[in-house]
């Protein structure tokens, strides 16, 4: 039976009354963060983890229906390491690295995201976004157990906000009744249609696709497909423009069928209406249950600032891309993995308000990326002449026999780590004839190390990693503290760690910052080159 798309998959934080409400004056915190769904549990749980207090309003007492945000990418996990809940996400996921590519009838190529070992986690997973959040908060019950300041208040619903120089004062409306706070620091993490954004009358400018696609997630057991990511461009079934089949967990899959702008919406979303899509694809006797369902749109579109004094801007509610990709949630955890440790710094007094500015810059870089892989996506899915439609058939025939074709098919550029090669935060990157792949600015990539891995030795805080180089166990630069890492060539029995992070060099001295990005690198320990490096990042070079 079709389950109610405004129904809660988990009922995670329900309503209680908090002291807040009956305060006589409004109590100030120091963050709130809008909005509890996936981007808004992992700023919070980023934060709490750092021992900053944050609390999370939601207008909903938890998660809803739908597979929504699908595909989790490697980097979405590597930062889900991070925070302690990778490993129930790879153990629900369905776990995937290759892709075909059809049209018609005919299979045009296929590709593999992660054709080299040597990773802890793979290239993407399925698994749908009412399940990434509950365990995200389940890593954030964790951490309250822990003593993490974590607050999550369902049935508070932001109304209005007013901003001021040093703080901003939130009205906030639930079961009981009006009430208000006070926030050193608000990030607004609501979604696309951002009330937040509205409330402060601040743009979302772009570009809206005219173009319309349905999603349905249907429950059935079937062996006729892989678990693979297929893309069809023209379907011999008929069901829509093009279509694009994930396996989800559960026996559950997603299949998204493009119908055009001029559709009548309502009609569209009757099931016997989604049922001959699927049957036309399916064949009348695959049994099936359907689950969920929606139409959506594509969209490219951000915020001309994700910054605005204390105001802060994260995930959808700051930029929108299509979802052929895996660029929304994907995108919106590196926001978090950006923010976090910056804004964390900033509250405690080890960097200037400055460092914020840095997170404008490098998750606008990030966005624009994505935006124009997705415009391009789109534009190639999607073609709006005849002319580009010849063109879009001519390469898929092309590549179905020459290899030279293949990178001009574009079912939707795959999200891949943001490298912020023009970050004002970059320090040297002085080590001849190192590795492009961890150049200055790159989020750092895994490697197997002794019986582990690289990134789980990285951990959350500024580290020098010295590879066959000597350095101290830890330096001390105005009040930061850099752990050094320490491996020789004894620790990288395959090999992979040379390869991705000496190159042609002999020995190697990388600073990480805590979200895992290479921030300077040299060919061995110069303390007052690294002292130098940390001092940009707190404002005071």
């Amino acid at each position: 039976m079709l389950q109610d798309r405004y129904s809660l998959a988990y009922k995670l934080y329900p309503y209680a009354k908090h002291p807040d409400q009956d305060a006589a004056t409004p109590t100030r915190h120091p963050v709130v963060v809008v909005g509890g769904g996936p981007i808004g549990l992992a700023m919070a749980l980023d934060l709490g983890r750092q021992g900053i207090s944050v609390v999370v309003l939601d207008d909903h007492e938890g998660v809803g229906m739908g597979s929504r945000a699908l595909c989790f990418s490697k980097r979405t996990l590597d930062i889900a390491g991070r925070y302690g809940c990778a490993a129930p996400l790879l153990d629900k996921g369905i776990v995937w690295n290759v892709g075909k590519v059809f049209q018609d009838d005919r299979m045009v190529y296929e590709f593999d995201l992660l054709p080299e070992v040597g990773h802890a986690n793979p290239a993407f997973i399925n698994l749908p976004q009412p399940a990434f959040e509950k365990f995200l908060f389940e890593q954030i019950v964790a951490e309250q157990k822990r003593g993490a300041p974590i607050e999550i208040r369902g049935k508070n619903r932001l109304d209005a906000i007013e901003t001021h120089d040093d703080h901003s004062v939130l009205s906030i409306t639930t079961p009981d009744g009006p009430y208000q706070i006070e926030a050193d620091w608000v990030v607004g993490c609501d979604g696309a249609s951002s009330p937040l954004r509205a409330m402060m009358n601040l743009d979302f400018d772009g570009r809206v696709f005219q173009d319309s696609f349905l999603i349905a997630d249907i429950k059935m057991k079937s062996d006729r497909f892989p678990t693979e990511r297929w893309f069809w461009f023209e379907p011999y079934f008929k069901s829509g423009a093009s279509a694009l089949l994930h396996r989800q967990p559960d026996d559950v899959w997603r299949i998204d069928f493009q119908i055009g702008w001029d559709v009548d919406r309502k009609e569209e979303m009757k099931e016997e209406n989604i049922r001959r899509r699927l049957d036309a694809m399916l064949g009348d006797d695959v049994d099936y249950e359907m689950v969920w369902s929606s139409i959506y749109t594509f969209q490219c579109r951000r915020m001309d600032q994700f910054r605005h004094n204390r105001v802060i801007f994260a995930g959808d509610s700051a930029h929108q891309v299509s979802p052929f990709g895996a660029r929304g949630a994907n995108s919106g955890m590196q926001d978090v993995d950006n923010l976090g440790w910056k804004l964390a710094y900033v509250i405690k007094g080890l960097a200037g308000d400055a460092l914020l500015d840095t997170y404008n810059d490098e998750r606008i870089f990030g966005a624009d990326e994505n935006i124009l892989n997705s415009t391009r996506s789109t534009d190639f899915i999607s073609p709006k002449s005849k002319v580009s439609h010849t063109f879009r058939n001519a390469v898929l025939s092309l590549a179905e026999k020459h290899a030279f074709a293949r990178p001009l098919v574009n079912s939707g550029r795959l999200s891949l780590p943001c490298v912020y090669d023009t970050s004002p935060l970059n320090g040297p990157d002085a080590l001849p004839d190192g590795p492009h792949e961890t150049r200055v600015g790159s989020a750092c990539t895994d490697a197997p190390v002794g019986d582990g891995y690289l990134l789980d030795h990285l951990g959350d805080d500024f580290v020098l990693l010295a590879i066959n180089a000597d350095a101290p166990d830890a330096i001390e630069i105005d009040g930061i503290t850099v752990r050094t890492v320490r491996i020789s060539a004894d620790d990288d029995p395959s090999g992979a760690l040379s390869r991705r992070y000496l190159g042609g060099a002999q020995s190697a001295i990388y600073l990480i910052r805590p979200d895992q990005h290479v921030t300077a690198r040299w060919p061995s320990f110069d303390a007052a080159a690294c002292r130098a490096a940390v001092l940009k990042f707190c404002g005071k070079d």
